[in-house]
């Protein structure tokens, strides 16, 4: 059989860039695997500039290197590379970071490049007048990778001109301990990811509507932010080298009892109720809470048991995901000196399963990371007990495996399993039952925001 040639890869380089032009930053970039052709579109333009990076934020530094970003943007040539160098008085190597302009008004910042310095530090954003004309009002998304102390200047300085920015990521910044946002009304997306040394987070955004977070536990405080409908916690490296504070969960929790759509990290929910927190005693609900996405290493007796406990302040959810991942840290619960806790926690099943609450608005569940353990059956034994009017139970194995499930009463065993040939009948732990599993294309079946970062 003749191999297939590639004949996309054999096209000009201006063809192939116009190609490029036409699709998004994050999908343009992939291409760079393709081939060498491919690779040779992203071979960064070097910009060298006598810039004391130490005093970006002075005016005339930061009146230089604005004007050499606004000519970065203002160029027809998208997505494009450039390398940027500033120099360090009395120092060897100063400040490199690649900056990456896309089609759709997007600018990726990747310090990673120059030498990284371990180095904590602050980052302060927020908008104010910006430097003569150079306001940035085309830039929509802001991508910064790896930013360090050296940076930091730069990237505040930057912010405070970006007067339309609608979507900030941050991502992999080692050394940064807090962030302080005051946003605009034009900011409605603000992810966080990897940032080891993370301690604080404070923002004020009137118009944001998604908060994504990924790492250790700091504090977070969201002053102003009416309008947030999507939040996601995961908290997989745990506390880092923070203390945890109950009185500042709860602080976070009753801060996003608006929302519509929370994924959080189940040892957050354990913590709480091992720390002495009633959630049915709180004095706030998630009464608009629309889809609750669990996620953990494990799902063992204390997780599933706060979970059932976390239902109780969540009365009209409709969709409940069950992440089970096993590359998950596991982050285990210390013992607090408190003398109350949940009524049901850590008591007998029975006893667990008769107090907990009725999810009357649960229409579906899917369990990601099925493996047919007990305290997941237990899990399942609850939901479907409690979700009166659910109409779909999925489990998914770990590869990726789809049944939707059932409760088969002992007696209607037989003739079930002559009606399903796919159908696998699993005994409930309580032997009261048998759980039926029938395969199942779940796919479609996904939390609203993705993959849980």
């Amino acid at each position: 059989m003749q191999e297939s040639l590639d004949f996309i890869s054999s096209l000009p380089c201006e063809i192939l860039q116009q190609i490029i032009s036409l699709i998004p930053l994050k999908e343009a970039v992939r291409t760079s695997i393709l081939s060498t052709a491919w690779r040779s579109l992203w071979s960064p333009f070097q910009v060298e500039l006598d810039i004391d990076s130490s005093h970006i934020t002075s005016d005339e530094a930061s009146k230089k290197l604005m004007q050499a970003m606004a000519m970065f943007l203002k160029s027809r040539t998208s997505p494009e590379l450039l390398k940027f160098c500033l120099s360090i008085p009395e120092k060897e190597k100063g400040l490199v970071f690649f900056a990456i302009k896309g089609v759709e008004k997007e600018l990726c910042l990747d310090f990673s490049g120059g030498k990284q310095i371990t180095s904590n530090f602050d980052l302060i954003l927020e908008p104010s007048c910006p430097i003569e004309t150079l306001s940035f009002s085309s830039l929509k998304t802001l991508h910064l990778r790896s930013v360090n102390h050296l940076g930091k200047n730069l990237v505040s300085t930057l912010f405070s001109n970006c007067q339309l920015l609608e979507s900030l990521k941050l991502e992999k910044c080692t050394g940064l301990q807090s962030i302080d946002i005051k946003a605009n009304n034009c900011l409605q997306s603000f992810i966080v990811i990897d940032c080891p040394n993370m301690v604080s987070i404070t923002i004020s955004a009137p118009s944001l509507k998604s908060f994504w977070y990924r790492g250790v536990l700091p504090q977070i405080q969201l002053k102003t932010s009416p309008q947030l409908v999507d939040v996601i916690l995961n908290l997989r490296e745990g506390l880092g080298q923070n203390e945890f504070d109950c009185e500042d969960v709860l602080s976070l929790l009753a801060s996003l009892i608006d929302i519509e759509i929370l994924t959080i990290s189940g040892w957050l929910l354990e913590w709480l109720c091992t720390a002495g927190v009633i959630f049915g005693r709180l004095e706030f609900q998630f009464s608009k809470l629309k889809e609750l996405c669990w996620i953990g290493s494990l799902m063992d007796r204390p997780k599933r048991d706060s979970l059932a406990c976390f239902l109780n302040i969540v009365p009209f959810l409709e969709k409940l995901f069950v992440n089970i991942d096993q590359s998950y840290s596991s982050i285990p619960c210390p013992f607090f000196h408190h003398y109350w806790h949940e009524p049901h926690l850590w008591m007998d099943y029975a006893t667990v399963k008769s107090n907990a609450s009725q999810v009357e608005h649960l229409k579906l569940f899917k369990l990601i990371g099925f493996t047919n353990e007990e305290d997941q059956l237990l899990l399942i034994d609850i939901l479907l007990n409690k979700a009166t009017n659910l109409n779909s139970m999925i489990v998914t194995s770990l590869d990726n495996q789809s049944w939707r499930v059932s409760k088969i009463p002992y007696s209607q065993l037989k003739q079930t399993s002559r009606c399903y040939s796919k159908q696998v009948g699993i005994s409930s732990p309580n032997k009261e039952c048998y759980f039926g599993l029938r395969e199942e294309d779940s796919n479609g079946l996904c939390p609203a925001n993705g993959q849980c970062l």
